[in-house]
């Protein structure tokens, strides 16, 4: 589903353990990590979608994870020019997601990167909550930034202070006080 602006609707996954630690994922035969995402179909709401996907790229079911939370509206970013089929129509310059938080109830074991035709991913582990934003690839910082931001009450309610977004220079992120 592309919208008349050229995104497509998309969820995201950001998956935790019992230490609040997020499931990090290597795309199959590439060095880039990031979190499950993947495409909504018509017919799909976001929550049909992104159990779809957490089965497809991760083995889990349902019945492993609980949901925490998610975000609020589409949180959008661009792909760099490099990445756009301008061959396809309708062609896609980005995506818009919502971005679901959960918590993992079933054991590692279950998760099964090769159950799908097509894995997405060929390994995983279990990182910091954001040790993400330093680590995506920068076109996807800034949603994560915006997800993991608005996430991180529902996992950290005494949380007083948040990294800011990394710049493509920046290395690690800063802390900033959250507003309340």
């Amino acid at each position: 589903m592309i919208d008349s602006e050229g995104y497509r609707a998309n969820v995201g996954i950001i998956l935790c353990n019992s230490e609040r630690r997020l499931f990090w994922a290597k795309r199959i035969r590439q060095r880039s990590w990031q979190f499950p995402q993947g495409g909504i179909h018509w017919n799909e709401s976001p929550e049909e979608a992104m159990f779809r996907e957490l089965t497809e790229e991760v083995g889990l079911r349902p019945q492993h994870v609980e949901i925490i939370g998610f975000t609020k509206g589409w949180l959008k970013y661009r792909l760099p020019n490099r990445l756009i089929r301008r061959q396809s129509k309708p062609t896609c310059i980005g995506q818009k997601q919502v971005w679901f938080l959960l918590r993992m109830v079933g054991n590692e074991s279950d998760v099964r990167l090769d159950i799908s035709e097509r894995p997405e991913f060929d390994h995983w582990r279990w990182v910091d909550y954001w040790y993400p934003l330093k680590a995506v690839v920068p076109f996807k910082r800034h949603v994560y930034w915006r997800a993991l931001h608005e996430l991180a009450p529902l996992l950290f309610p005494d949380i007083r202070t948040m990294p800011r977004l990394p710049s493509s220079r920046t290395r690690h992120p800063q802390s900033r006080q959250v507003r309340r």
